[in-house]
């Protein structure tokens, strides 16, 4: 699975949203200042290339249709985040965001508590 920009990662978001979806309806769902519509439909034919899209023509219109899941695509982001910022190491994950103040002591015990849980399954 080929990396995405920040731009092709925003685009996927929307058709993981509708899952099939025409080049107009992608721009319909963008934010001001919309993109040219050629540059949002160079921008889903790479996304094809890449693999994540796929296409089925109705004439001269292309349908398209997402072939990698967006939790595929979560946990191999974020396991590239571990590995490549964090050495491989979720507990330096987790100390950074502790270090950070990201994590509320709430969430802290909930990840406790889901340690725990897993610890029993065990």
């Amino acid at each position: 699975m080929e990396e995405l920009t920040a731009y092709e990662e925003q685009i996927m978001k929307i058709f993981w949203k509708l899952n099939r979806a025409i080049v107009r309806d992608v721009l319909h769902e963008l934010p001001a200042p919309k993109p040219p519509y050629t540059t949002l439909a160079s921008t889903v034919k790479v996304l094809e290339k890449k693999g994540y899209l796929g296409h089925k023509s109705y004439g001269k219109t292309n349908e398209y249709y997402t072939l990698v899941a967006e939790s595929d695509y979560r946990k191999k982001s974020f396991n590239h985040l571990v590995k490549n910022f964090f050495g491989g190491s979720v507990e330096n994950v987790l100390s950074f965001l502790v270090k950070e103040k990201k994590v509320s002591e709430k969430e802290i015990q909930e990840m406790q508590k889901l340690i725990d849980d897993y610890s029993k399954k065990q």
